[in-house]
């Protein structure tokens, strides 16, 4: 469990010693700088990684290529010294992407590729420790049922073909790999909650697309339409007790991604049922502007949260 806790009040209120003040600084600032080295080497790796892809001549050759590249970099890590870690790492990071990539090319996005690919990153993730191939490991599931991203000329794409199957299969993926972590060791517990994470995220972006257009969910022969209000209802339900559960359990991030997307889903909802006129964004202003400072104490007050 991480707290989040004022060093400088602690101190100040004789909670601490100045001793313990500064060994605790020491280490908030170590993980400090690991967080910002991960999110520079990830921004990093996707970029070799993408432009890898990009500039050999066939989807083969890019697996070919990346397949040669992991292997060695896995050899690095089971076998070389500690020293190559890194590099080892890094090597895997970029061998497995440019072989996922070059397979989903090949294929043309076929579902059973984007699988196919989220094998492939899951592996070497829980190989090498990296919540970053295990994160992108779910968001290759997810792609498979047809959920996807996108840029062009200055616009941004979100799309999500099976809303109504996103909840549903992300939901029991989430609940599992939440069981997973509470079951296994340390060293492997943090990848599980990683991409039960992950899971919840796309519930959510799930539950998003849905309130907007609504879904059909067919079952053999027996077909259901689902409309967007149901989504919806069924959305801030979600997140209610969700949040809730988060706030009881002690789990700050639930608690956050539940807030942040209760903020999205009351400004979706309003501006889709009054417009965007004046009157209806000042009001809607009001009450983010309210929600942001209820988060704030929230965040402040429970310093237990994980």
């Amino acid at each position: 469990m991480k707290a989040l806790l004022d060093l400088d009040r602690l101190l100040a209120d004789g909670e601490i010693s100045a001793r313990q003040h500064a060994r605790l600084r020491r280490h908030a600032a170590q993980e400090t700088a690991s967080l910002a080295y991960g999110l520079l080497a990830g921004l990093g790796v996707v970029a070799v990684a993408g432009a890898g892809i990009a500039l050999l001549p066939a989807p083969q050759t890019a697996m070919a290529v990346g397949l040669a590249v992991a292997a060695l970099g896995l050899a690095l890590a089971c076998f070389g010294a500690s020293a190559w870690r890194l590099v080892a790492t890094l090597w895997v990071f970029v061998g497995t992407l440019l072989t996922a990539g070059g397979l989903v090319l090949a294929t043309e996005g076929a579902p059973a590729a984007f699988v196919a690919a989220a094998l492939l990153l899951a592996v070497p993730g829980v190989l090498v420790r990296s919540h970053l191939l295990v994160v992108l490991a779910v968001l290759a599931l997810a792609s498979a049922l047809g959920a996807r991203a996108g840029y062009f000329d200055a616009s941004y794409l979100l799309g999500v073909d099976a809303p109504a199957l996103t909840v549903l299969a992300f939901t029991l993926f989430a609940g599992l790999a939440f069981l997973l972590h509470l079951r296994l060791p340390a060293s492997s517990s943090g990848l599980a909650l990683s991409a039960a994470r992950t899971g919840v995220f796309l519930v959510n972006l799930g539950f998003w697309v849905g309130s907007l257009f609504g879904d059909r969910l067919a079952l053999g022969e027996a077909e259901w339409a689902i409309s967007p209000l149901a989504f919806a209802v069924t959305w801030a339900l979600a997140l209610l007790g969700a949040g809730l559960w988060g706030w009881w359990a002690g789990r700050r991030w639930l608690v956050n991604l539940c807030a942040v997307f209760g903020a999205i889903h009351f400004l979706t909802q309003w501006f889709e049922r009054l417009g965007a006129a004046p009157g209806s964004v000042l009001v809607a202003g009001l009450l983010t502007l309210a929600f942001a400072l209820g988060l704030r104490v929230l965040n402040r007050d429970g310093g237990a949260l994980g």
